[in-house]
Protein backbone atom coordinates (compact mmCIF):
# COMPACT_ATOMS: atom_id res chain seq x y z
CA UNK A 1 0.00 0.00 0.00
CA UNK A 2 1.38 3.50 -0.76
CA UNK A 3 0.92 6.87 0.63
CA UNK A 4 1.36 10.44 0.91
CA UNK A 5 2.16 11.65 3.66
CA UNK A 6 1.98 15.57 4.49
CA UNK A 7 1.33 17.46 7.54
CA UNK A 8 1.34 20.89 8.85
CA UNK A 9 0.15 22.81 5.45
CA UNK A 10 -0.27 25.97 8.05
CA UNK A 11 -2.87 27.76 5.26
CA UNK A 12 -3.23 31.19 6.07
CA UNK A 13 -0.13 31.97 7.32
CA UNK A 14 1.15 35.35 7.09
CA UNK A 15 5.05 35.47 6.86
CA UNK A 16 6.00 38.97 7.81
CA UNK A 17 2.96 40.49 7.12
CA UNK A 18 3.37 39.23 3.64
CA UNK A 19 -0.17 36.87 2.80
CA UNK A 20 1.26 33.41 1.43
CA UNK A 21 -2.35 32.06 -0.06
CA UNK A 22 -1.14 32.51 -3.79
CA UNK A 23 2.18 30.33 -2.90
CA UNK A 24 0.16 27.90 -0.65
CA UNK A 25 -2.44 27.13 -3.48
CA UNK A 26 0.64 26.88 -6.41
CA UNK A 27 2.32 24.16 -4.03
CA UNK A 28 -1.16 22.46 -3.22
CA UNK A 29 -1.22 22.59 -7.03
CA UNK A 30 1.88 20.94 -7.36
CA UNK A 31 0.97 17.98 -4.90
CA UNK A 32 -1.95 17.23 -6.70
CA UNK A 33 0.40 17.08 -9.69
CA UNK A 34 2.47 14.13 -7.37
CA UNK A 35 -0.87 12.51 -6.43
CA UNK A 36 -1.42 11.95 -10.26
CA UNK A 37 1.95 10.78 -10.60
CA UNK A 38 2.36 8.57 -7.91
CA UNK A 39 -1.21 7.23 -7.84
CA UNK A 40 -0.98 6.67 -3.87
CA UNK A 41 -3.71 4.31 -2.11
CA UNK A 42 -4.34 7.16 0.37
CA UNK A 43 -2.70 10.23 1.74
CA UNK A 44 -2.30 11.47 5.09
CA UNK A 45 -2.23 15.07 6.64
CA UNK A 46 -0.72 15.04 9.58
CA UNK A 47 -2.09 18.36 11.35
CA UNK A 48 -1.77 21.97 11.36
CA UNK A 49 -4.38 22.11 8.35
CA UNK A 50 -4.64 25.88 8.89
CA UNK A 51 -2.20 28.36 10.58
CA UNK A 52 -4.88 29.98 13.55
CA UNK A 53 -7.79 28.26 15.35
CA UNK A 54 -10.25 30.56 13.56
CA UNK A 55 -8.45 30.75 9.48
CA UNK A 56 -9.40 33.25 7.26
CA UNK A 57 -12.08 32.86 4.77
CA UNK A 58 -8.97 32.38 1.66
CA UNK A 59 -7.78 29.65 3.98
CA UNK A 60 -10.69 27.51 4.01
CA UNK A 61 -11.30 28.29 0.69
CA UNK A 62 -7.90 26.83 -0.42
CA UNK A 63 -8.52 23.46 1.62
CA UNK A 64 -12.47 23.10 0.72
CA UNK A 65 -10.43 23.04 -3.26
CA UNK A 66 -7.93 20.71 -2.45
CA UNK A 67 -10.30 18.28 -0.29
CA UNK A 68 -12.54 18.49 -3.60
CA UNK A 69 -10.08 17.34 -6.19
CA UNK A 70 -8.89 14.91 -3.82
CA UNK A 71 -12.83 13.37 -3.25
CA UNK A 72 -13.00 13.92 -7.16
CA UNK A 73 -9.84 11.36 -7.96
CA UNK A 74 -11.40 8.53 -5.32
CA UNK A 75 -8.70 8.97 -3.44
CA UNK A 76 -8.71 8.31 0.62
CA UNK A 77 -7.86 11.13 2.50
CA UNK A 78 -6.78 11.17 6.26
CA UNK A 79 -6.60 14.71 8.16
CA UNK A 80 -6.06 15.62 12.13
CA UNK A 81 -6.01 18.36 13.74
CA UNK A 82 -2.87 19.71 15.33
CA UNK A 83 -2.06 22.32 18.10
CA UNK A 84 -2.58 25.39 15.26
CA UNK A 85 -5.94 23.89 14.40
CA UNK A 86 -9.54 23.89 16.57
CA UNK A 87 -10.24 20.24 16.46
CA UNK A 88 -13.86 21.45 16.61
CA UNK A 89 -14.25 23.35 13.08
CA UNK A 90 -11.52 20.24 11.44
CA UNK A 91 -13.83 17.68 12.72
CA UNK A 92 -17.05 19.70 11.01
CA UNK A 93 -19.02 17.64 8.18
CA UNK A 94 -16.93 14.16 9.16
CA UNK A 95 -19.68 11.96 9.03
CA UNK A 96 -21.06 13.11 5.35
CA UNK A 97 -17.41 13.62 4.16
CA UNK A 98 -16.98 9.97 5.22
CA UNK A 99 -18.79 8.85 2.67
CA UNK A 100 -16.68 10.88 0.04
CA UNK A 101 -13.35 9.07 1.46
CA UNK A 102 -12.41 12.35 3.37
CA UNK A 103 -11.94 11.23 6.75
CA UNK A 104 -11.57 13.91 9.25
CA UNK A 105 -10.41 13.42 12.93
CA UNK A 106 -13.41 13.93 15.40
CA UNK A 107 -12.43 15.79 18.88
CA UNK A 108 -10.39 13.22 21.27
CA UNK A 109 -13.30 11.40 22.96
CA UNK A 110 -10.92 8.64 25.02
CA UNK A 111 -11.75 6.38 22.01
CA UNK A 112 -10.10 6.29 18.53
CA UNK A 113 -11.72 3.99 16.00
CA UNK A 114 -9.67 3.08 13.16
CA UNK A 115 -10.64 3.02 9.45
CA UNK A 116 -9.36 0.46 7.34
CA UNK A 117 -7.98 0.16 4.12
CA UNK A 118 -7.06 -3.26 2.09
CA UNK A 119 -4.79 -4.64 -0.46
CA UNK A 120 -3.28 -7.30 -1.65
CA UNK A 121 -1.22 -8.46 1.87
CA UNK A 122 -4.87 -7.75 3.86
CA UNK A 123 -5.47 -5.02 5.65
CA UNK A 124 -4.24 -1.78 7.23
CA UNK A 125 -5.86 0.09 9.75
CA UNK A 126 -5.45 4.15 10.23
CA UNK A 127 -5.60 5.87 13.48
CA UNK A 128 -6.03 9.17 13.75
CA UNK A 129 -4.97 10.57 16.84
CA UNK A 130 -5.17 14.28 17.38
CA UNK A 131 -3.13 17.20 18.84
CA UNK A 132 -3.57 16.25 22.77
CA UNK A 133 -2.48 17.64 25.81
CA UNK A 134 -2.25 15.78 28.98
CA UNK A 135 -5.24 17.48 30.47
CA UNK A 136 -7.40 16.37 27.14
CA UNK A 137 -6.44 12.57 28.21
CA UNK A 138 -6.86 12.74 31.98
CA UNK A 139 -10.22 13.44 31.33
CA UNK A 140 -11.42 10.41 29.81
CA UNK A 141 -8.49 8.10 32.42
CA UNK A 142 -8.08 9.92 35.61
CA UNK A 143 -6.55 7.01 37.34
CA UNK A 144 -3.88 6.25 34.47
CA UNK A 145 -0.60 7.96 34.25
CA UNK A 146 -0.44 11.57 32.46
CA UNK A 147 1.66 14.16 34.12
CA UNK A 148 3.66 14.43 31.11
CA UNK A 149 2.79 14.26 27.64
CA UNK A 150 5.05 10.44 26.76
CA UNK A 151 2.91 9.81 29.54
CA UNK A 152 -0.78 10.84 28.39
CA UNK A 153 0.20 9.33 24.71
CA UNK A 154 0.89 6.16 26.36
CA UNK A 155 -2.26 5.97 27.99
CA UNK A 156 -4.27 7.20 24.64
CA UNK A 157 -2.56 5.28 22.85
CA UNK A 158 -2.54 1.89 25.19
CA UNK A 159 -6.59 2.42 24.59
CA UNK A 160 -6.46 1.44 21.04
CA UNK A 161 -7.94 -2.17 20.32
CA UNK A 162 -4.51 -2.51 18.16
CA UNK A 163 -4.19 -5.94 16.35
CA UNK A 164 -0.48 -6.08 16.35
CA UNK A 165 -0.63 -9.21 13.79
CA UNK A 166 -2.13 -6.85 10.80
CA UNK A 167 -0.38 -3.59 9.82
CA UNK A 168 -0.94 -0.39 11.88
CA UNK A 169 -0.77 3.04 10.79
CA UNK A 170 -0.75 5.83 13.57
CA UNK A 171 -1.63 9.55 11.96
CA UNK A 172 -0.63 11.87 15.69
CA UNK A 173 1.05 15.88 15.79
CA UNK A 174 3.45 15.66 18.95
CA UNK A 175 6.66 16.73 19.07
CA UNK A 176 8.99 13.39 19.59
CA UNK A 177 12.23 13.72 21.53
CA UNK A 178 15.64 14.27 19.73
CA UNK A 179 13.83 15.90 16.70
CA UNK A 180 15.07 18.75 15.11
CA UNK A 181 12.94 22.13 15.36
CA UNK A 182 13.15 25.27 13.39
CA UNK A 183 12.13 29.04 14.05
CA UNK A 184 8.46 29.12 12.62
CA UNK A 185 7.53 25.88 15.19
CA UNK A 186 5.90 26.93 18.58
CA UNK A 187 8.35 26.46 21.27
CA UNK A 188 7.11 24.52 24.97
CA UNK A 189 9.37 25.57 28.05
CA UNK A 190 11.54 23.16 29.04
CA UNK A 191 10.70 20.75 26.98
CA UNK A 192 7.79 19.56 28.51
CA UNK A 193 5.89 18.66 25.09
CA UNK A 194 8.30 15.81 24.65
CA UNK A 195 7.40 12.63 23.66
CA UNK A 196 9.72 9.59 23.67
CA UNK A 197 9.31 7.47 20.24
CA UNK A 198 9.11 4.32 22.42
CA UNK A 199 5.38 4.87 22.90
CA UNK A 200 5.01 4.51 18.99
CA UNK A 201 6.80 1.01 18.77
CA UNK A 202 3.61 -0.76 17.97
CA UNK A 203 2.81 0.65 14.46
CA UNK A 204 4.01 -0.26 11.26
CA UNK A 205 4.32 3.26 10.75
CA UNK A 206 3.65 7.13 12.48
CA UNK A 207 3.06 9.68 10.13
CA UNK A 208 3.83 12.43 12.54
CA UNK A 209 3.43 16.27 11.82
CA UNK A 210 4.06 19.45 14.08
CA UNK A 211 7.99 19.65 13.26
CA UNK A 212 8.81 21.60 10.22
CA UNK A 213 11.62 19.40 8.81
CA UNK A 214 11.64 16.51 7.34
CA UNK A 215 13.07 13.61 9.59
CA UNK A 216 13.03 10.43 10.65
CA UNK A 217 12.79 9.88 14.71
CA UNK A 218 15.32 7.14 15.42
CA UNK A 219 13.21 4.53 12.40
CA UNK A 220 12.46 5.90 9.16
CA UNK A 221 9.03 3.93 10.67
CA UNK A 222 8.24 6.92 12.71
CA UNK A 223 8.77 9.97 10.41
CA UNK A 224 8.16 13.88 10.43
CA UNK A 225 7.46 14.60 6.28
CA UNK A 226 8.00 18.68 7.59
CA UNK A 227 6.31 21.53 5.81
CA UNK A 228 5.21 22.08 2.02
CA UNK A 229 6.65 25.57 2.21
CA UNK A 230 9.71 27.14 3.98
CA UNK A 231 7.80 29.12 6.78
CA UNK A 232 10.87 31.23 8.43
CA UNK A 233 13.77 32.13 7.06
CA UNK A 234 15.71 29.58 9.08
CA UNK A 235 14.34 27.20 7.06
CA UNK A 236 16.22 29.09 3.94
CA UNK A 237 18.14 26.68 2.77
CA UNK A 238 15.93 23.19 3.46
CA UNK A 239 14.99 21.55 0.62
CA UNK A 240 11.16 20.81 1.07
CA UNK A 241 9.37 17.70 -0.54
CA UNK A 242 6.42 14.66 0.54
CA UNK A 243 6.93 11.29 2.01
CA UNK A 244 6.46 8.78 -0.42
CA UNK A 245 5.16 5.59 2.01
CA UNK A 246 5.26 1.91 0.71
CA UNK A 247 3.82 -0.71 3.24
CA UNK A 248 4.51 -4.18 1.93
CA UNK A 249 3.69 -7.14 3.95
CA UNK A 250 4.03 -6.60 7.98
CA UNK A 251 7.34 -6.00 8.29
CA UNK A 252 8.31 -4.76 5.60
CA UNK A 253 8.18 -0.69 4.84
CA UNK A 254 10.13 1.94 2.42
CA UNK A 255 10.30 5.62 2.91
CA UNK A 256 11.45 7.79 -0.10
CA UNK A 257 10.48 11.98 -0.94
CA UNK A 258 9.60 13.76 -3.79
CA UNK A 259 10.52 17.72 -4.07
CA UNK A 260 8.51 20.55 -3.98
CA UNK A 261 9.63 23.49 -5.90
CA UNK A 262 7.81 26.65 -4.34
CA UNK A 263 6.37 29.48 -6.53
CA UNK A 264 9.06 31.94 -4.90
CA UNK A 265 12.10 31.01 -2.61
CA UNK A 266 13.02 32.51 0.63
CA UNK A 267 16.35 33.82 -0.03
CA UNK A 268 19.19 35.55 2.74
CA UNK A 269 21.63 37.85 0.59
CA UNK A 270 24.19 40.50 2.65
CA UNK A 271 26.54 43.53 1.31
CA UNK A 272 26.59 46.94 0.88
CA UNK A 273 24.02 49.06 -0.28
CA UNK A 274 26.03 49.33 -2.99
CA UNK A 275 26.60 45.95 -4.15
CA UNK A 276 23.00 44.80 -3.52
CA UNK A 277 21.85 47.20 -5.76
CA UNK A 278 24.30 46.68 -8.52
CA UNK A 279 22.78 44.81 -11.83
CA UNK A 280 26.06 42.31 -12.02
CA UNK A 281 24.79 41.36 -8.89
CA UNK A 282 20.89 40.44 -9.05
CA UNK A 283 20.73 39.77 -12.94
CA UNK A 284 20.11 36.68 -14.04
CA UNK A 285 18.77 35.76 -10.68
CA UNK A 286 15.26 35.25 -9.19
CA UNK A 287 15.76 37.29 -6.51
CA UNK A 288 13.98 40.24 -7.24
CA UNK A 289 10.90 38.06 -7.01
CA UNK A 290 11.75 35.62 -4.08
CA UNK A 291 10.93 36.49 -0.66
CA UNK A 292 14.13 37.85 0.85
CA UNK A 293 15.98 38.64 4.15
CA UNK A 294 18.70 41.53 3.11
CA UNK A 295 21.86 42.27 5.51
CA UNK A 296 23.86 45.76 4.93
CA UNK A 297 26.94 46.03 6.13
CA UNK A 298 27.35 49.82 5.31
CA UNK A 299 28.91 51.30 8.40
CA UNK A 300 26.04 54.45 8.02
CA UNK A 301 22.82 53.73 7.94
CA UNK A 302 20.60 53.96 4.30
CA UNK A 303 17.89 56.76 4.53
CA UNK A 304 14.91 54.67 3.31
CA UNK A 305 17.09 52.03 2.70
CA UNK A 306 13.96 49.47 2.94
CA UNK A 307 11.92 51.51 0.49
CA UNK A 308 14.96 51.66 -2.37
CA UNK A 309 15.74 48.22 -1.94
CA UNK A 310 12.27 47.35 -2.59
CA UNK A 311 12.36 49.07 -6.17
CA UNK A 312 14.66 46.14 -7.31
CA UNK A 313 13.95 43.27 -4.63
CA UNK A 314 9.84 43.13 -4.46
CA UNK A 315 9.45 40.25 -2.01
CA UNK A 316 11.79 41.79 0.61
CA UNK A 317 10.52 40.68 4.32
CA UNK A 318 13.05 41.74 6.46
CA UNK A 319 16.05 43.98 6.93
CA UNK A 320 18.94 44.40 9.14
CA UNK A 321 22.27 45.44 9.46
CA UNK A 322 25.72 44.01 10.46
CA UNK A 323 28.45 46.79 11.32
CA UNK A 324 30.56 47.66 14.59
CA UNK A 325 27.26 49.60 15.60
CA UNK A 326 24.78 46.80 15.45
CA UNK A 327 27.43 44.27 16.84
CA UNK A 328 27.94 46.40 19.72
CA UNK A 329 24.28 47.02 20.49
CA UNK A 330 22.97 43.78 19.43
CA UNK A 331 19.88 44.07 21.52
CA UNK A 332 18.53 46.88 18.82
CA UNK A 333 18.90 44.39 15.79
CA UNK A 334 16.05 43.42 13.83
CA UNK A 335 17.55 39.61 14.97
CA UNK A 336 17.75 39.98 18.94
CA UNK A 337 14.09 41.86 19.28
CA UNK A 338 12.44 39.38 21.51
CA UNK A 339 9.51 38.54 20.94
CA UNK A 340 6.42 38.55 23.22
CA UNK A 341 6.53 35.87 26.25
CA UNK A 342 3.67 33.35 27.26
CA UNK A 343 2.12 33.60 30.53
CA UNK A 344 4.11 30.16 31.29
CA UNK A 345 7.46 31.67 30.62
CA UNK A 346 6.79 34.82 32.01
CA UNK A 347 5.85 32.88 35.24
CA UNK A 348 8.97 30.67 35.06
CA UNK A 349 11.02 33.22 34.55
CA UNK A 350 9.57 34.62 38.03
CA UNK A 351 9.78 31.07 39.52
CA UNK A 352 13.26 30.88 38.73
CA UNK A 353 14.44 34.75 39.92
CA UNK A 354 12.61 33.85 42.79
CA UNK A 355 14.32 30.30 43.51
CA UNK A 356 17.39 30.42 42.03
CA UNK A 357 16.42 27.67 40.38
CA UNK A 358 14.13 26.16 36.95
CA UNK A 359 10.86 24.65 37.09
CA UNK A 360 11.12 20.88 36.91
CA UNK A 361 9.14 19.28 33.81
CA UNK A 362 6.22 18.52 36.44
CA UNK A 363 6.08 21.69 37.69
CA UNK A 364 5.89 22.91 33.75
CA UNK A 365 3.09 20.80 32.99
CA UNK A 366 1.06 21.30 36.07
CA UNK A 367 1.23 25.19 35.49
CA UNK A 368 0.45 24.86 31.35
CA UNK A 369 -2.59 22.50 32.64
CA UNK A 370 -3.21 25.21 35.21
CA UNK A 371 -3.45 28.33 32.47
CA UNK A 372 -5.22 25.91 30.10
CA UNK A 373 -8.13 25.74 32.70
CA UNK A 374 -8.48 29.24 33.15
CA UNK A 375 -8.06 30.08 29.31
CA UNK A 376 -10.82 27.64 29.04
CA UNK A 377 -13.37 28.81 31.95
Amino acid sequence: MKLLHLSDLHLGKRLNEFSLVEDQKYILNQILEIVDRETPDALVIAGDVYDKAVPSVEAVGLFDDFLVRLAEKRLPVFVISGNHDSPERISFGSRLLDISGIHLSPVYSGQVEPITLQDEFGPVHFYLLPFVKPIHVRRFFPEEPTDTYSQALSTAIGHLELNRQERNVLVTHQFVTGALRSDSEEISLGGADHVDSSVFRDFDYVALGHLHAPQNCGSEHIRYCGTPLKYSFSEARDEKSVTIVQLGEKGSLSVRTTALKPLRELVELRGSFEELTSKEFYQGTSWQEDYTHLTLTDEEDIPDALGKLRLIYRGLMKLDYDNARTRSNAEITGEEVQRAKSPLELFADFYELQNNQPMTAQQLVFLEELITRMEEN
